[in-house]
């Protein structure tokens, strides 16, 4: 044996083989459901007599491959970002925010009520900035009783947060159907915005500076997370609760505290829709982001650098499917489908992980490689 292979034997350190071994895994685990999800909608669509290679061509083709395909991707990546940055938050804490949708519905319906009055009594660029913290304020305010729920009873913030999406979901509508209703139009909305009173356009795109500051509020959120006193107490306390008040830290505080950011950023998300596509809020409108984003959130292993492309990739296929499902004959429901196959293998192969069938593969490749040296030297 050379002396360079038998320093690095001696120090331990990991072969070339494997690190790559090392580097394919981190990069399959998540990439994995995808796959499967995507295979098992090809196979659905042969079975419904459609081509699958010329669906997904044209949902990848719509949805990324034309500049104007592009752009509405791009468009929708900004609350989608936001409201993935929020869960973050939560999620890292330890806390389950499952009322995504009722803090963003909410906050989107007080931002389109003020919208056009706000922009028509002071300068709009003041307007903008004064409507996007009022729904960040909206979506935090709606986050305290379960956090003070939580902090303080210790009561299980999976009921209250879903109790507080029902209630919130209901009063966007009244509100849009009350006191915000706009006598202009036949069907309960909010008045609109001047079109040229929205966010301002990326200059030469029809990309709204909302991706903008989803990108900022992303970067806030990384550099929170890595490298400041109250990153390093939410993964504490989402790590272990018991640790961190044995650590000295404030359980209390940093629960409302991290659950009024998640709803903050989720808020916001709901502005940056209204504020840069919408221009009003209609009643009955959803768009049900949360429960898919909160899945994908967890595939991407609440890492930021991660979410990005996942989320992408997600608005991706909204974009693009539609006009893939129109061309294809089918309802726009198989996209939620589709969505719906990639989650399942998510939990399909995390809970293969967890119950360390992979591992177990792996370890009796290793062994049996291990053991085949000596094999050939007992027969020599």
């Amino acid at each position: 044996m050379s002396d360079a292979a038998n320093g690095t034997a001696l120090s331990g350190a990991p072969s070339t083989p494997a690190v790559r071994r090392c580097w394919g895994t981190a990069f399959w685990r998540p990439v994995a459901p995808v796959v499967y999800g995507l295979i098992a909608g090809g196979v659905l669509l042969l079975l419904m007599g459609k081509n699958p290679v010329a669906f997904y061509w044209t949902t990848l083709e719509s949805g990324l491959l034309t500049w104007s395909g592009l752009m509405q991707t791009i468009i929708r990546l900004a609350p989608l970002l936001l409201m993935s940055a929020g869960f973050i938050v939560a999620f890292q804490a330890g806390l389950w925010n499952i009322g995504g949708d009722g803090q963003f519905l909410l906050a989107a319906a007080i931002v389109g009520g003020l919208g056009a009055p706000a922009t028509g009594a002071m300068p709009v660029w003041l307007a903008l900035i004064l409507l996007c913290i009022v729904g960040f304020t909206v979506g935090g305010a709606w986050t305290v009783v379960p956090s003070f729920m939580k902090a303080y009873y210790g009561m299980n913030e999976i009921i209250t947060t879903l109790m507080m999406a029902f209630i919130g979901i209901n009063l966007a509508n009244i509100l849009i159907k009350g006191p915000f209703i706009s006598a202009r139009t036949l069907v309960p909305q909010t008045d609109v915005i001047p079109y040229v009173d929205l966010l301002p356009y990326i200059p030469g795109t029809r990309i709204h500076v909302g991706i903008v500051i989803a990108l900022a509020a992303l970067a806030i959120m990384r550099f929170m997370q890595t490298s400041t006193g109250y990153g390093l107490r939410l993964r504490i306390l989402g790590a272990n609760p018991r640790a961190a008040v044995h650590a000295g830290i404030s359980v209390k505080r940093d629960i409302m505290t991290a659950f009024a950011l998640s709803g903050g950023l989720i808020g916001l998300a709901a502005a940056v829709e209204v504020l840069g596509v919408w221009g009003y809020v209609r009643a009955d409108w959803n768009p049900a982001f949360g429960m898919t984003l909160f899945a994908i959130v967890f595939l991407a292993g609440l890492d930021v650098l991660v979410v990005i492309p996942f989320v992408f990739f997600f608005a991706v296929i909204q974009i693009g499917g539609h006009e893939a499902a129109r061309q294809a004959g089918l309802p726009s429901d198989f996209l939620l489908l589709l969505i719906g196959l990639i989650l399942f293998f998510m939990v399909l192969t995390e809970w293969a992980r967890t119950r360390s069938w992979i591992g177990k593969l792996r370890g009796r490749h290793v062994a049996a490689a291990a053991t085949e040296p000596d094999e050939v030297a007992g027969d020599g």
